[in-house]
């Protein structure tokens, strides 16, 4: 007999998923012992998220209250913590403000804007420091002068002080149109609106907008997508404009911030841009401490491959650009620089984990610094002024098995980490299990990694299993927590959980992302996680009869291939999928990009460019399959699904259709995250336990 539903149950649940504390963001403070940290947090109704800011003591002083004090309460989103020169701690936050005449924002369902709020160095109440008519997107302060750097969205050709006024009367009596004379028209879960993001500055000067006349030259630009010198003088910013091939080229914009009244400053000089060539994206910049030196991300276009992702070196005065060390397994990203200047830390993936590495400057040599796990938002601290001295990293990290939670690490010979506190309230023994770390030989005999996960101590009959597909598809199952897509879920309802990194994933050089490239997403990345099926179903503990396979976006339009090619799962999940490829690419919000990455575009030759579509092979399908979609999804349309699930109908495949109309290419409010498992696992347990 089969075990049921319920002897698989265990004592974790998506609810208890929910209700863990999210630690989303982290600063340094100037004096090196504590850290504030950004944590989320289920508000008292139970239907969204707010956000605290908490101090934590990392010099070992914490006293009887564990080093943990809370700054921040209530219900608004206090986040992106970044301390002022003087210690005082500045963050983002959404909360009213009596005294001031900001507006609700547009795009935030009737909350006030977000503002700069700075808590004072001796306590007391935060106060806000920006009144932004239509808020903040990000900011940065200058960490050894009284400067404040931040993007915020401007209307054209509307005086600053009629800014909140046009806004407010625009969303209330209209018109509601939206006027677009170039691609692209909609990011993400939005329409572009007719705002424009624009860098301002604060200093003693007061508040200045430094591009004035930009359009869409920032529309590319995201945190961090600029960056503040250290003595406040020079400011840069990611600059984009269209290319040849109808992708943004973005160089680097250097704004001199010296004081414009004052006529007897040499240094005041004109705008430069830096970096700029075809097909090339600049992004991530960060000053190095002297402001000498710019290191950023490099993403290069190239025709028929997989765009390459390095980094640049910039020298400030000369604007000469160099590659900085390119031996990398994939996409190197910027996080912080040694104190010193003469070395840089990166985060990278890395054969299954995001780890930080340690470059050289001078050399050239890459040290990797960290294991096993995923780590980000770095933050680097160094009490002793001796060149090369040691430091200490701060940063974020996370497993399969532990939520993002502080890391402190100290940077000499042994490397140490520092004790920090949990700040999420998961407890780890609540669900043991196991991971195995495999390298499975694929149909081409390359080596293909994937993470077995397994409730820990099983003995007994095989357990069945899902085989997760994740999207990009140039990205990852790396060790790390995921909100959306959290395997322990599964475990808990007596699952095994297989992760493959198949043709097209990061962390094993450039070659692997090749074979994903140029309409070959039905090809050898296919063959590879039909290996690690062949592997499951030859395991004693797994059974072949009872698996699933399921994915989002790339790993929804992977699902949906291998309904058109195979019976051998009991059922199928697929959530944002793409389902006709030479569809897909006039809907999606970067159709140019979608050639690109197609090595060609759907209208010479559409029986080419649908040859790997699920479209044309519906007929084939017979597997049970329940598809899943956000209605505000426009990176994969809500319509893929829709034509899915018509078609599965049409040809009397078993099939359900779960849409969200309020969420966008990922289901993150609460209550949807909940119905969302909940729908899945009552999908699928009836074929699989009953």
């Amino acid at each position: 007999m089969k075990p049921t539903f319920a002897e698989n149950v265990c004592a974790f649940s998506v609810t208890d998923l929910i209700k863990l504390k999210r630690v989303t963001g982290v600063a340094y403070a100037p004096c090196g012992t504590w850290a504030a940290v950004a944590v989320e947090r289920l508000d008292q109704e139970g239907s969204r998220y707010a956000v605290d800011l908490w101090k934590v003591r990392l010099d070992g002083q914490g006293g009887a209250s564990g080093g943990v004090q809370q700054l921040t309460r209530g219900p608004s989103r206090d986040h992106s913590p970044c301390f002022r020169h003087d210690g005082a701690l500045g963050f983002l936050s959404n909360r009213p403000d009596p005294d001031a005449k900001t507006q609700p924002n547009n795009n935030a369902g009737g909350d006030p804007c977000f503002q700069v709020w700075v808590l004072p160095v001796g306590g007391g109440e935060a106060q806000p420091v920006t009144d932004e008519p239509l808020g903040v997107n990000a900011f940065r302060f200058a960490s050894a002068a009284n400067t404040l750097l931040l993007i915020a969205p401007v209307l054209q050709n509307v005086p600053l002080e009629k800014q909140r006024e046009h806004a407010a009367q625009r969303k209330k009596h209209g018109p509601s149109a939206l006027h677009y004379k170039t691609m692209p028209v909609r990011y993400w879960d939005h329409w572009l609106p007719e705002t424009k993001p624009h860098l301002i500055v604060y200093d003693a000067a007061g508040r200045r907008d430094l591009t004035p006349q930009a359009v869409d030259e920032l529309h590319e630009m995201t945190e961090p997508g600029f960056d503040i010198s250290a003595d406040g003088q020079l400011a840069v910013v990611t600059w984009a404009k269209l290319g040849r091939d109808r992708l943004y080229d973005v160089a680097l914009l250097l704004i001199d911030l010296a004081d414009p009244t004052d006529p007897t400053d040499p240094t005041m000089s004109e705008p430069r841009v830096l970096g700029e060539l075809p097909q090339t994206a600049l992004g991530h910049p960060l000053f190095s401490p002297d402001g000498s030196r710019i290191v950023c991300q490099c993403e290069t276009r190239l025709e028929h491959t997989a765009p390459n992702i390095g980094l640049r070196l910039i020298d400030v005065l000369s604007g000469e650009l160099r590659p900085l060390a390119s031996a990398w397994n994939s996409q190197p990203r910027p996080e912080v620089w040694h104190g010193n200047g003469n070395s840089l830390f990166v985060t990278a993936d890395h054969q299954g984990s995001s780890v930080v590495f340690q470059i050289e400057l001078n050399t050239g040599d890459i040290t990797r610094v960290t294991e096993q796990g995923s780590h980000s938002q770095l933050c680097f601290f160094q009490k002793s002024t001796q060149v090369g001295i040691g430091g200490r990293l701060l940063g974020i990290v996370s497993s399969f098995g532990r939520p993002p939670e502080l890391f402190h690490l100290c940077l000499t010979s042994a490397q140490a980490y520092s004790a920090t506190p949990s700040l999420s309230g998961f407890d780890p023994d609540r669900l043991p299990f196991t991971v195995e770390n495999l390298s499975i030989i694929s149909t081409d005999q390359y080596p293909v990694q994937a993470f077995l996960l397994k409730p820990a101590g099983h003995e007994g009959k095989p357990l069945p299993t899902l085989l997760w597909i994740h999207g990009g598809p140039i990205s990852a199952w790396n060790d790390g927590w995921h909100w959306r897509w959290n395997p322990l879920l599964a475990l808990a309802q007596g699952y095994a959980v297989l992760l493959p990194n198949p043709r097209g994933s990061t962390g094993f050089g450039q070659m692997f992302i090749e074979g994903i490239w140029g309409n070959q997403w039905g090809l050898q990345c296919y063959e590879d996680i039909m290996a690690v099926a062949d592997y499951a179903a030859q395991r004693p503990d797994l059974d072949a009869a009872r698996m699933v396979a399921m994915g989002g976006s790339f790993g929804g339009y992977m699902t949906n291939w291998i309904g058109t090619q195979t019976t051998r799962f009991r059922c199928l999940v697929s959530h944002a999928g793409v389902y006709s490829l030479s569809g897909f690419g006039g809907s999606t919000d970067s159709p140019a990009y979608w050639n690109l990455h197609m090595d060609g575009e759907p209208y010479t030759d559409p029986r080419w460019f649908d040859r790997y579509a699920p479209s044309r092979r519906i007929a084939e399908w017979r597997t049970p399959t329940l598809i899943t979609h956000g209605d505000k999804d426009y990176r994969v349309s809500v319509n893929e699904s829709l034509a899915l699930f018509e078609a599965l109908q049409f040809h009397g495949v078993e099939s359900e259709l779960l849409i969200f109309p309020d969420e966008n290419h990922w289901i993150m409010k609460p209550n949807n995250t909940i119905s969302w498992y909940q729908t899945i696992f009552d999908f699928l347990r009836p074929r699989i336990f009953d």
